[in-house]
């Protein structure tokens, strides 16, 4: 019997969770009851905080009870947990990667200095105080930021100086890149090996998250994917984002190691059997699936879009919805 994926930190990603619902048991756990993507799954259960000491003892209840082979975060808030639950032998399911490197990539000024330490590009940062920017304007951004929060472009000393004042959390100083923005959607096995990395365009985000994109085919990208999750030694999925600058070239702004935004744009462009939810689930059985990096679909475009559950007196779905029936209509 297939054994079942767990999916912690679910919110609203009704996406990922019922993508990964059409081809494994789906444990959705989180604190809120009322969490929208739980009702895409086949198991739903409110879990403690992550800071609760009951936390890691909650979810190895639920893999016990459920079978659970690979346990995947969704947000970055419990990654770090995991990865220490993971080395510990609490819960060797979880596809994170090591402690060290959970914490340097939630740190973005850590994760600049991790990504030279392998020789892999990065816009020039500096912290406040340590030294002056190489030249403005910069991007004045928190270190532990997330959602495009307190995020603000300065022409010059005297405008950075007010923000790093403004922002009530630490900063760093990172060269505003001039050129497009790209995202790299990548799947790697439990040894580190990247499976696949798949390039995007950035053509909209909002609060941080991509909702209009397109798979491109671009050799740099894919490789520049490949070399960040090995040399990280991601375990599942992480997204890579990176500008091309017109005068330095690509440099990597930020490493996620959980699914992005645009999780639907590297699924619509898996081959058949090759999704990431299809891999991760043989991963839960105990497969070692292939790489096959650069292996995709380019040239679609995705545009995301919200929507709702109704839920009866007793939470749960009604099955109805305020269209019928649900979905686009039909071209003509």
């Amino acid at each position: 019997m297939s054994k079942a994926v767990m999916l912690t930190g679910t919110g609203k990603r009704y996406d990922i969770v019922s993508a990964f619902a059409q081809h494994a048991t789906v444990v959705a756990c989180d604190p809120n009851p009322l969490a929208p993507a739980q009702y895409a799954a086949s198991v739903r259960t409110a879990v403690p905080l992550i800071k609760d000491p009951d936390y890691v003892p909650a979810l190895q209840r639920l893999v016990e009870a459920h079978d659970v082979g690979a346990i995947v975060p969704l947000t970055d808030l419990d990654i770090d947990v995991l990865a220490e639950a993971r080395a510990d032998g609490r819960l060797p399911q979880a596809l994170v990667p090591d402690l060290a490197i959970a914490q340097q990539t939630y740190d973005k000024f850590a994760c600049h200095e991790l990504l030279q330490r392998h020789g892999l590009p990065s816009p020039p940062t500096v912290l406040p105080g340590t030294a002056e920017p190489e030249s403005f304007p910069v991007m004045v951004k928190p270190i532990h930021g997330s959602g495009a929060r307190n995020i603000f472009v300065a022409k010059d000393a005297r405008e950075a100086a007010f923000f790093v004042d403004y922002i009530d959390e630490p900063v760093m100083l990172q060269r505003l890149m001039d050129g497009p923005e790209f995202s790299i959607d990548c799947l790697s096995d439990r040894d580190g090996r990247c499976l696949n990395a798949i390039p995007r365009t950035m053509l909209e985000s909002r609060g941080g998250e991509s909702i209009k994109g397109t798979i491109i085919a671009d050799a740099e990208l894919i490789e520049l994917g490949r070399e960040t999750v090995e040399a990280f030694g991601v375990r599942g999925p992480a997204t890579v984002q990176a500008f091309r600058d017109r005068s330095i070239g690509l440099g990597i702004t930020d490493v996620n190691t959980r699914f992005g935004g645009a999780f639907p744009a590297p699924v619509y462009a898996a081959r058949p059997g090759r999704s990431y939810p299809e891999l991760i689930a043989r991963m839960a059985d105990g497969e070692t699936p292939e790489p096959h990096v650069g292996d995709f679909a380019a040239g679609t475009t995705f545009t995301r879009y919200f929507w709702q559950l109704e839920l009866d007196a007793e939470l749960r779905p009604t099955g109805r919805d305020i269209v019928s029936p649900p979905g686009p209509p039909a071209p003509r």
